[in-house]
């Protein structure tokens, strides 16, 4: 039989609904809208138009930069991501390309994550994977855990890696968008101290977060780098690299000579974002970077 024509056959015996569902599936991931199903399209024409859509753009946008990321086999940097497409694009493929065969990994925030993130990371089979979450979620390859990022219920040094992609400018704020009903006092600083106390000697905090102008959007914040870096030293954390990428009209770029000033958050997205390999300080290193921190907040520079 011509292949083509089983093709069609095989396909002629799903119904409309059990189609409609499984192109949703293959193509954006996800179900369909319960509307998807009372449209009067041709089979073709439902495929093109969810191939055309920008949510399958940007899809593929973070399917790609994940891909290209891994296959590196190191540390990405100087990532690219078209116009159209969100900060995720850069961070996510940015995080996971730091995995480095750690064995034992937490990631911060797990349960708003973007599955893709989620996939790759349960696909790298960590041997011991723990997420974390204000929230409960149901991860498969993922022992989950709910508790707060600033009160983590894990031993000193539990961890080789922890991964944190935007998620610690939400940490003390507004978070009822996430499903959460109460916030207490204490926001990045006392998270990023607790991530210094989880991790292990020699162990690695990756973070990613929005960066630009000082901006309080009540359920995040944004700052300048000058501002996040103040806040690692005074946790304790020495930047072990780090980069800042910036979206322009050639879509998103690595951003050497970063300027703050006039960089506000778009509508739903940031336009610019720090990505930061951290490490916890020696103890005598950590002392006299406190101290800088805290000359720092005196005159008026890095927030605490």
């Amino acid at each position: 039989m011509d292949d083509r024509l089983a093709a069609r056959l095989e396909l002629a015996e799903l119904s409309h609904e059990e189609f409609v569902r499984r192109a949703y599936r293959l193509v954006l991931r996800r179900d369909p809208e319960p509307e998807a199903f009372a449209r009067d399209v041709s089979r073709a024409t439902l495929l093109a138009e969810l191939v055309a859509s920008e949510e399958f753009d940007e899809l593929r946008a973070l399917d790609d930069a994940i891909g290209r990321a891994l296959a590196a086999g190191a540390p990405a940097r100087f990532l690219e991501a078209p116009l159209g497409t969100g900060e995720r694009a850069i961070e996510i493929p940015w995080a996971l390309s730091r995995l480095g065969g750690a064995a034992r990994v937490l990631d911060v925030g797990s349960a708003n994550a973007r599955p893709a993130y989620l996939a790759a990371l349960i696909a790298a089979r960590v041997p011991e994977l723990v997420g974390v979450d204000l929230v409960e979620a149901e991860i498969p390859g993922m022992r989950t855990v709910v508790a707060d990022v600033r009160d983590l219920p894990f031993g000193d040094s539990s961890f080789d890696l922890v991964l944190c992609v935007s998620t610690l400018e939400h940490v003390g704020h507004d978070n009822r968008v996430y499903g959460t009903t109460d916030e207490r006092e204490g926001g990045e600083l006392e998270a990023l101290r607790e991530l210094r106390r989880v991790a292990a000697r020699g162990g690695r905090i990756v973070v990613t977060v929005p960066c630009g102008e000082e901006e309080d959007h009540e359920w995040f914040v944004q700052r300048e780098p000058d501002g996040w870096n103040g806040l690692f030293l005074e946790a304790g954390l020495q930047v072990e690299e780090e980069e800042i990428y910036a979206l322009g009209p050639e879509g998103w770029r690595a951003a050497a000579d970063f300027d703050p000033r006039g960089v506000r958050y778009g509508e739903r997205r940031a336009t610019a974002v720090l990505c930061a390999t951290l490490a916890p300080a020696g103890a005598m290193r950590l002392a006299v970077r406190r101290a800088r921190a805290a000359g720092r907040r005196r005159a008026g520079g890095a927030p605490g």
